[in-house]
């Protein structure tokens, strides 16, 4: 396992993320305990150290599956992530409230790294307002020793976070960005990194294969890359373009099954960037990916618990974009004739409660209601 310096600490290069979680039959909140705890266990024995959760993974249900398997490790031989969950503005006065309950889920008495969940356009007013005291109290966790290291997660716009640090960069330790090769041009993630840089302040990634998306390409851009690396996984090019930043401490990963598991275990054994040629051919192939119409959905889920049709709108968007990427086809309509009536593009409300928590800032309704007119045609 590589590991990166971050102060006194050796972290692993690799870090374990608790947001996709393997499931039982109930689906997403049903997390696989069993499963999890094996996976967690090989990590552990394989040199990851860093375990990375939240109030809202798995319906709240990630925090307590996690805690529960942790606990029967000695607490120096892991460090654990968890979050202020403020992608839901209703959670904005419950700092207090919420920090004791994430605790006691987690069955910890501290949190070496803890972060302002999700900064984004939807909740920078409410994270900079003092009347909710939540950078207060998160910081006086710190002076306490129950947060050891204070840091945020952003997947809003430059111009958000460049608010952010303007109000709280000197006091943050890290920052959690969505950064992998399709986004370090389309979400302007290079810029971002360059103004974390600017701070001093080092970077964790989340989705560095961007749902999955990354972990299976088109033949032709598998077939490129094949060229330049024949030995090389596809999903492992998203890894070794991250290696390539030396602003990058951890990658988290969130590995649904043992298989995905040994696999970037085994990427991480060995530290190998990409050359300029390398990294020249990615990006360029990057851009070729992103001009086919679709949408940068990451299935976070945050906009399924707000639907008031209860539609599962990160599949909806799954099925967009294959509409999208193949200029219509059967696969789309064959999967959505299996959904009654109530789940389908056409039932959504246009009520916008998705968009309002969406972290890539998705115009969920107006592309429903895209998917509807094309499905029509």
């Amino acid at each position: 396992m590589i590991y990166r310096d971050f102060q006194n600490k050796k972290l692993s290069a690799l870090g374990f993320g608790c947001m996709r979680l393997p499931c039982g039959p109930g689906g997403d909140p049903d997390v696989d305990e069993k499963a999890t705890a094996d996976m967690v266990a090989y990590a552990l024995q394989n040199g990851i150290n860093y375990f990375d959760t939240a109030w809202g993974y798995h319906a709240g249900n990630s925090e307590t599956v996690v805690g529960r398997i942790l606990s029967g490790y000695d607490r120096g031989s892991f460090y654990l992530a968890d979050k202020f969950p403020g992608y839901d503005l209703s959670n904005m006065p419950k700092v207090q409230e919420i920090f004791e309950k994430q605790l006691k889920k987690c069955r910890v008495d501290w949190f070496d790294f803890y972060l302002f969940h999700n900064v984004c356009e939807m909740n920078i007013d409410a994270y900079l307002d003092p009347k909710f005291g939540i950078f207060d109290y998160l910081s006086q966790q710190k002076q306490n020793g129950r947060i050891r290291h204070l840091g945020f997660s952003c997947h809003g716009h430059y111009e958000t976070l460049k608010r952010f640090l303007e109000a709280y960069g000197e006091h943050m330790e890290f920052c959690q960005l969505q950064l992998n090769y399709l986004d370090w041009n389309f979400q302007d993630a290079k810029a971002k990194v360059d103004l974390l840089k600017e701070y001093g302040i080092p970077v964790w990634v989340m989705e560095p294969l961007r749902g999955g998306k990354l972990a299976a390409l088109s033949p032709e851009n598998e077939a490129l890359l094949k060229s330049l690396r024949p030995d090389e996984t596809v999903p492992a090019w998203a890894f070794r373009f991250l290696q390539t930043l030396p602003e990058v401490r951890v990658t988290l990963s969130g590995m649904s099954n043992m298989e995905q598991l040994v696999a970037n275990i085994k990427t991480y054994e060995t530290e190998e960037p990409l050359s300029d040629g390398e990294m020249t051919a990615l990006l360029d192939m990057a851009a070729g990916m992103m001009k086919k119409g679709t949408v940068p959905c990451t299935a976070c889920r945050y906009c399924t618990t707000h639907c008031p049709m209860e539609l599962d709108i990160p599949y909806l968007l799954s099925l967009y974009n294959e509409h999208a990427l193949t200029g219509g086809g059967f696969i789309a309509p064959m999967a959505l004739m299996a959904l009654p009536a109530d789940k389908l593009p056409s039932a959504c409300l246009g009520c916008g409660a998705c968009a309002a928590v969406c972290p890539q800032q998705i115009q969920i309704p107006d592309v429903l209601a895209d998917f509807s007119a094309r499905l029509a045609e």
